[in-house]
């Protein structure tokens, strides 16, 4: 056994440390093969995260056809800049982020842009009783927060989906959309504000 198996290599007064191979077909290696202009593993990630993507784009969207062009939007920019990636975070972050930057890209070309305001005040625990957790509604009630959801504007929309439905914190949504933290907690208020009011409109007829 040699001195370098055993002590760390010294250049310069730094460990000189290499990184642990990504194991076989991990998303890690697959990326970096598909930098590399390995076909075959990009489309072995598009199967893997395609429906996933695609659902984000229409929780965001709330259309169908645009869910589908985003998506498909979403990996051409992926293959475009799928050698930029070096691993340091998840590949599912770097992909989430990548899609949220497209539907955003999308909002901002039909002259919607994010609203940027201060922050106001604190956000209420939830719209109204039984939507703190979106997922685990009863499906009528699902329905009817899915439709309420497409009235509101893209910005306000975008926040409430990744905070409420995709249970993002405010950092995290804030460094996603490139805006201040008190920013993302105004539109989601603003957000479930606007939602409150819907669904008691829409509750109130049937209550006559």
């Amino acid at each position: 056994m040699t001195n370098s198996e055993v002590f760390p290599i010294v250049h310069g007064g730094l460990v000189a440390t290499t990184k642990p191979e990504p194991a076989p077909n991990s998303d890690l290696a697959l990326a970096i093969a598909a930098g590399k202009g390995d076909m075959a593993a990009f489309e072995k990630l598009y199967e893997r995260h395609n429906r996933r993507v695609y659902s984000l784009c229409l929780r965001m969207t709330q259309n169908a056809a645009e869910a589908e062009d985003l998506a498909q939007e979403a990996f051409i920019q992926l293959f475009r800049k799928i050698g930029s990636f070096r691993g340091d975070s998840a590949f599912t972050t770097w992909l989430h982020r990548l899609t949220v930057n497209q539907c955003l890209m999308h909002f901002r070309k039909r002259s919607v842009k994010l609203e940027r305001t201060t922050e106001e005040g604190e956000t209420p625990v939830q719209v109204v009783s039984g939507t703190e957790n979106p997922n685990a509604m009863p499906v009528m009630d699902r329905i009817a927060l899915d439709n309420a959801l497409t009235q509101l504007p893209p910005g306000y929309r975008t926040v409430f989906v990744l905070h409420d439905v995709e249970g993002h914190e405010h950092e995290e949504i804030a460094k996603m959309l490139g805006v201040a933290v008190g920013t993302s907690k105004s539109q989601l208020h603003k957000a479930r504000m606007k939602l409150r009011k819907i669904l008691k409109a829409r509750n109130e007829p049937a209550k006559n």
